[in-house]
């Protein structure tokens, strides 16, 4: 005997429970888009943002003079990364220039990477005239590879979003904020804050 179920069939409870299975998936979907606006208006974010906790993905930049910069270089080293989207506008400037003046209040032990699109001369000529000589400035403008492994490319734009991401000693993705809007200055004191408890956790 063939038995056939109809949707009127089915128990109300259990019925109830599917859709709300389905209600909660969106939602849930779209917490893994995150919404971020440049001059108020919504852009499209390229790649995967990964989780925090988990092992920080791989990538390749490269130095003022094209040399490759990976992120293995730094094991064993807690790393804050400072994405901004150029260093020739001004909230970046701060950013990057904040970040070089802080980095001399860490032991060795503390790395902190300034990563934009910009071409290396640029960067060169952004550091050498406003002395920045501590803060690692790199660039994703050859392959484009950490924007796209930590979901920060912007749609159309080549540029990255505004980000501060911290990576623990052993190699983990501890802290990450996404700037809402990409004019906007990060939460200094809140990553600073981060950085001291992750980089004594590591002694």
């Amino acid at each position: 005997m063939t038995m056939r179920m109809t949707m009127s069939a089915v128990p109300g409870t259990l019925l109830g429970l599917s859709l709300l299975g389905l209600s909660l998936l969106g939602p849930a979907m779209a917490k893994d888009k995150p919404q971020v606006t440049m001059g108020n208006k919504p852009v499209t974010l390229l790649g995967t943002q990964p989780g925090l906790q988990q092992m920080a993905p791989g990538f390749r930049l490269v130095d003022d003079k094209f040399n490759p910069v990976t992120l293995s270089d730094f094991k064993g080293k807690t790393v804050l990364i400072s994405a901004v989207p150029s260093l020739d506008t001004g909230v970046c400037a701060l950013q990057t220039k904040r970040f070089n003046k802080e980095v001399g209040h860490y032991p060795d032990e503390v790395v902190m990477l300034t990563i934009s699109t910009d071409l290396p001369f640029a960067q060169k000529r952004f550091c050498k005239a406003e002395s920045v000589d501590k803060i690692k400035v790199l660039s994703d403008a050859v392959w484009r590879d950490f924007g796209d492994k930590y979901g920060l490319l912007i749609e159309n734009k080549g540029l990255l979003a505004r980000a501060i991401l911290i990576i623990d000693a052993a190699g983990r993705l501890q802290y990450r904020e996404l700037v809402g809007e990409i004019s906007h200055h990060p939460d200094y004191d809140a990553a600073l804050a981060a950085l001291k408890r992750i980089s004594e956790q590591g002694d």
